[in-house]
């Protein structure tokens, strides 16, 4: 399972290396396919006013050291095309913004890279249009035809579900979404941001993280390739989307709820496909 997690934004070298140590033990857990994500520049941010982040050079720096000290693998975003193959020089992934899913030039920019590309759909799209997004990644890579699970997954890319827009300032996540778009990419759900609330205070945005565990249960239970956490040691104090960040102590606890969610799946696919129903039916208590 794909494990993307770190805080929204480089607040600080110091902080960015407190919080790569935060996640070691999480990022050590079998089974996960973990990317230290935090981003050099917030260049969507409400306000002019709000904060941004240390820029591509000197965020990259940051990262860079973190994939040297603690080996993880490393995703951040690009909002402008000549920063795709600055940022691949030490991303091993490059996520696509929501609002810049469409965006062909910053598509085809990052895919003419050898970096992973994970592209979140924006609020404002259907989930089958992101096969179009797909396609600008793929066609540009040397494939043509329509997506496909499998392509994707061969040619490193994939989908982010977020939510999507509802009225003013809300989001809501349908769940049919991660099912309709795992038929042409591997799929990851973005717990934190699916909470958020789009300039809901003010100046800057809002969100309501207690949810985040609860739609990740959901999305689990939906099946995706993997989830997106954006983790604050306290998010209170974030610079960036800290009302929908989870702290490490919250993350772990949503984790085992989705490790459990997704056992439980296997386990009861694996009976229904080696032996029949009847496993099924065996297992179960009578209630009369």
């Amino acid at each position: 399972m794909i494990l993307i997690a770190g805080p929204c934004v480089i607040e600080s070298r110091d902080f960015i290396l407190q919080m790569a140590e935060e996640l070691r033990e999480i990022a050590s857990l079998p089974n996960v396919d973990f990317y230290f994500k935090s981003s050099f520049d917030k260049a969507n941010r409400t306000s002019i006013s709000s904060f941004r982040g240390p820029g591509l050079e000197k965020g990259c720096e940051i990262l860079a050291e973190v994939k040297e000290k603690f080996g993880y693998k490393i995703l951040t975003d690009i909002h402008e095309s000549y920063q795709a193959g600055l940022a691949a020089k030490v991303a091993d992934a490059l996520q696509i913004p929501a609002f810049l899913c469409r965006q062909t030039d910053l598509l085809v920019a990052a895919a003419k890279t050898n970096a992973f590309i994970n592209i979140k759909k924006g609020q404002f799209l259907a989930p089958q249009a992101m096969k179009h997004s797909l396609k600008k990644v793929l066609e540009t890579r040397g494939i043509k035809g329509e997506p496909s699970y499998e392509i994707c997954f061969e040619n490193k890319v994939c989908l982010c579900e977020r939510g999507s827009s509802f009225g003013y300032g809300n989001l809501v996540v349908d769940m049919r979404s991660l099912a309709i778009m795992r038929e042409y990419a591997p799929v990851i759900y973005d717990a934190t941001h699916s909470v958020q609330m789009p300039a809901g205070a003010g100046e800057t945005s809002s969100g309501d993280s207690y949810f985040a565990p609860i739609l990740a249960r959901g999305a689990a239970a939906v099946g995706v390739d993997g989830f997106f956490y954006e983790t604050h040691i306290s998010p209170k104090d974030a610079l960036s989307d800290g009302a929908n960040m989870l702290t490490p102590a919250q993350l772990k606890q949503s984790l085992k709820e989705v490790f459990a969610i997704r056992e439980a799946l296997e386990f009861y696919n694996f009976n229904l496909n080696s032996a029949g129903l009847w496993v099924l039916f065996a297992t179960l208590e009578p209630r009369y």
